[in-house]
C-alpha cells in the first residue's frame, strides 16, 4: 500500500470524508498548503515522474473519538481543507479614460479655468467644446450612454464637486460628510450611512475643497486650514485640512432644499402643530423679539426662515450671517456677510462689527443667523432700543440653558458689567424662546415655546406656553408618540395682540375639554 492509500485509510477511520476522486486515483496528490504548525510532510513524487519514492512511515497523533458529549471540533475537518484565495478584482474603462481626458483638458485650458472675466456659462460651454474636441480627436469607440456618462464625469471634476454631484442631487440626502478620500457619509432620515463614493486621491479632494472655497472668495491653505463657506443653492459648507485634519482633509455639506420650506411642510412633517404656527405667526407680526434655540442640526436655520417669512412685504430687513444661508422671501432685504482676515491678518470684518453697521441702516427688522459671540450685546441693546420684532438663533439644549448661553455670550463682549444687569438686560430683550430638539427617531421637533416673563429677584422667571409630550412612549418602530401639547398657561404677551388687533383662535391654549380629560 502506497502512502497516499495509507492517508486515505486513516481520513476513512477518522469519519475524514475523502474529497472527490481521491479514493479512486491512483497518482500521488500535490502537497497541500494548510496553515499546520506540525512537522513537515515526507517526500511526495510530483505527477509523472520516473522515480517512485521510498515508502515513510507517518505517524499520528491520537485523537478522542467523537461522541455524543464531546463532538468533534467542525474546525478541524475545515482546518484540512485545501483552501485558495479568490481575488476579485473590477475595472472600470471609462474611469481611465476620464483621468486621460481630465489631463488633456487642464492642459488645454490652462489658466482659463480660473479666469474671472469668464462668467460660469461661457466656461461651461469652452469646456464642453474642448471636451468634444478631445473625444473625437481619440476616436474613442464608446457608445452613446458611455459618451454621455464620460462628459458628464469630466464636467463634474472640472467644474463640479466631482463624485459628489450625484449626492447633491439627491432630494433624499440632507447632510454629506467627506471623512478623507475614502469615507464619504451622508444623513438621509436623521440616520447617517456610508456611501460607496470615493475620491481619486487626497490632491482630487482638495481640488475640489478649494474649487468649493474660491467661488465665495475665501482661501485654504495650511496657513488657514479650516474655512466656512456656501454653494451657490445656499447650502453650507465647513472645511478642515492637514495638519489639522490628521485622517486627510474633511468636508461637511449641510444642504437646504430649493425651495424654501413652508409653515405647511413644517406642520406636515409633524415638527410644530398648526396652533403652534398660529401662535408663532402672532408673535412675528406682534414684533415679539423671538429666539430659535437647539442643538447642532436640529433645523433652527429652516425655522427661522419659515419665521421670516411671517414679515410683513413693507418693512425693510437687514440679515447678517457668517455665510448667507437664509431664504428671505420679501423684496426689501439687505444682506450683510462676515468677512475673515486676509493673508496678512488684515480686513477681518465680525458679526459685532456688522450689527453695529446695521442699526446706521433703519431697519424694521435685523434678523442675526447664528449670535455665538459678542455681538450678542449689540443685538440685545438693539432690540432694547426700538429694533422689535428681531430674530436670531443660538446653540442649547433648553429654554432655560439659552438664557444661560446668552449671558455668556455678553460677557465675552469684555464689557465689566454685573450679572444682574445683564439678565435685566437679557428679561427686557427677549420675548420668546422656540425650542428645537432632535429625536432619537431623527425626527425634528419643536419641543417647548417659552415666554420670558421677566426677573425675579437674581432670577429670570420663564414659563412653558407649549411643551412637548414625552410621556406619550415610542412606537414599536422607535417614533415617538407625543406632540407638542399647550401648558394651559396664557402668556403676558397678549394683551399687546390685543392692543395691535391681533386675533387669535379660542382654543389655541387648551380647551376646557382637554383639561377635564387630563
Amino acid at each position: 500500500m502506497n502512502l497516499a492509500a495509507r492517508v486515505n485509510a486513516m481520513k476513512g477511520e477518522r469519519g475524514i470524508p475523502l474529497e472527490e476522486g481521491q479514493a479512486t486515483s491512483s497518482a500521488a496528490p500535490m502537497r497541500a498548503f494548510v496553515e499546520d504548525f506540525s512537522a513537515p510532510a515526507p517526500y511526495l513524487a510530483a505527477p509523472g515522474a520516473n522515480s517512485v519514492a521510498p515508502e515513510a512511515t507517518v505517524t499520528w497523533v491520537p485523537v478522542a473519538s467523537p461522541s455524543p458529549d464531546s463532538p468533534m471540533d467542525p474546525s478541524r475537518l475545515a482546518s484540512r481543507a485545501p483552501t485558495q484565495t479568490v481575488v476579485m478584482e473590477t475595472h472600470d474603462a471609462l474611469s481611465k479614460l476620464k483621468e486621460e481626458a481630465v489631463e488633456q483638458l487642464f492642459e488645454r485650458m490652462g489658466t482659463r479655468l480660473n479666469d474671472p472675466n469668464l462668467d460660469e456659462t461661457a466656461l461651461r460651454n469652452l469646456v464642453q467644446q474642448e471636451l468634444n474636441s478631445i473625444i473625437e480627436g481619440g476616436r474613442l469607440p464608446l457608445t452613446a450612454r458611455e459618451r454621455q456618462r464620460l462628459i458628464r464625469e469630466v464636467h463634474d471634476d472640472v467644474l463640479g464637486l466631482g463624485p459628489l454631484e450625484a449626492l447633491l442631487s439627491d432630494k433624499s440626502v440632507t447632510e454629506i460628510m467627506v471623512n478623507g478620500p475614502d469615507k464619504v457619509y451622508v444623513e438621509r432620515s436623521g440616520k447617517l450611512t456610508l456611501t460607496p463614493v470615493r475620491f481619486k486621491d487626497e490632491p482630487h479632494l482638495r481640488r475640489v475643497i478649494e474649487r468649493i472655497v474660491t467661488r465665495v472668495g475665501r482661501r485654504i491653505d495650511e496657513s488657514s486650514p479650516l474655512v466656512d463657506a456656501r454653494l451657490e443653492d445656499g447650502s453650507r459648507v465647513n472645511a478642515i485640512i492637514p495638519p489639522l485634519a490628521v485622517s486627510g482633509s474633511t468636508l461637511t455639506i449641510r444642504k437646504f432644499s430649493k425651495e424654501a420650506l413652508r409653515v405647511s411642510d413644517l406642520i406636515k412633517m409633524q415638527s410644530l402643530s398648526p396652533e403652534m404656527a398660529e401662535l408663532l405667526e402672532a408673535c412675528v407680526v406682534g414684533r415679539l423679539n423671538i429666539i430659535v434655540s437647539g442643538g447642532t442640526g436640529t433645523g433652527k436655520t429652516t425655522l427661522l426662515n419659515v419665521l421670516s417669512g411671517f414679515i410683513p412685504d413693507k418693512e425693510r430687513i437687514v440679515s447678517i450671517e457668517d455665510a448667507v444661508e437664509l431664504q428671505l422671501q420679501q423684496d426689501h432685504v439687505v444682506r450683510l456677510e462676515s468677512r475673515p482676515a486676509n493673508v496678512e491678518g488684515r480686513g477681518e470684518v465680525t458679526i459685532r462689527d456688522l450689527v453695529k453697521n446695521s442699526l446706521r441702516m433703519r431697519p424694521d427688522r435685523i434678523i442675526v443667523g447664528e449670535c455665538r459671540g459678542a455681538e450678542a450685546l449689540d443685538m440685545l441693546q438693539a432690540m432694547n432700543t426700538g429694533h422689535d420684532g428681531s430674530l436670531s438663533t443660538i446653540h442649547a439644549n433648553s429654554s432655560r440653558d439659552a438664557m444661560a448661553r446668552l449671558e455668556t455670550l455678553v460677557l465675552m463682549a469684555g464689557m465689566d458689567l454685573p450679572l444682574r444687569a445683564i439678565r435685566e438686560q437679557v428679561a427686557s430683550a427677549v420675548d420668546v424662546i422656540v425650542q428645537l430638539t432632535r429625536l432619537r427617531d431623527g425626527t425634528r421637533r419643536v419641543t417647548a415655546l417659552t415666554e420670558v416673563v421677566g426677573m425675579e429677584g437674581q432670577t429670570l422667571t420663564l414659563q412653558d406656553i407649549y411643551a412637548f409630550d414625552f410621556a406619550a412612549g415610542v412606537s414599536a418602530d422607535g417614533k415617538f408618540l407625543g406632540k407638542v401639547q399647550p401648558t394651559g398657561l396664557r402668556p403676558l404677551f397678549i394683551q399687546k395682540f390685543n392692543d395691535l388687533g391681533i386675533k387669535l383662535s379660542p382654543g389655541i391654549f387648551g380647551t376646557s375639554a382637554m383639561w377635564e380629560q387630563r
